[in-house]
């Protein structure tokens, strides 16, 4: 397997491999053309999201500034909003469901990294998918961290550190985030 292999399956890989080493550098360099783009000019930014992104609805909307690893792990819906700051660290992949809301400064991350120095200097890591179901609603400020699964019809409050999988129909708070409130509809 290539290291790019087994970083979409969960494998610990080498993150300082030649091949990944480049696809960062290639992204980044896309990135910093669209977060300079003039906000006015939607269509060049569009065709930047279309080239960066693995997948998304035909409506969706990331202002600037954006910033991710690779882009094409980043899997967005139909009505896709994502305010000022997102960061996604997609060394896994992180599917958004459809009206889909990300309050600015929200990062979701799915790198993993050795607690045992030696391993971490030696750039091995590995990643866990993030998965956001339909109309969600992510507060400003909010970390989403790896393996996470957050349901459909859920708000996460500002600030709010989502460490374990978060269920349907609820408003979740805190750090680490739990479920406050069950909502019915």
């Amino acid at each position: 397997m290539t290291e790019r292999e087994k970083m979409l399956a969960g494998l610990p890989y080498t993150a300082s491999s030649p091949e990944l080493v480049e696809e960062l550098t290639n992204v980044k360099m896309l990135l910093h053309k669209y977060n300079m783009l003039l906000p006015s000019d939607k269509e060049t930014m569009r065709r930047m999201l279309d080239e960066l992104l693995g997948a998304h609805g035909e409506r969706f909307t990331i202002l600037q500034p954006f910033y991710c690893d690779y882009g094409k792990n980043i899997i967005v819906g139909e009505d896709f909003f994502a305010n000022f700051g997102f960061t996604v660290l997609d060394e896994g992949v992180v599917k958004i469901g459809k009206n889909a809301f990300i309050g600015p400064n929200v990062s979701i991350y799915t790198a993993c990294h050795p607690l045992n120095p030696v391993e971490r200097n030696r750039a091995i890591e590995w990643s866990r998918g993030v998965t956001i179901g339909d109309n969600v609603w992510i507060g400003g400020s909010v970390t989403i961290c790896p393996g996470v699964t957050i349901g459909n019809n859920v708000t996460i409050g500002a600030g709010s550190v989502v460490v374990k999988d978060i269920p349907d129909n609820c408003v979740a708070v805190g750090n680490p985030a739990r479920a406050i409130k069950q909502l019915s509809f």
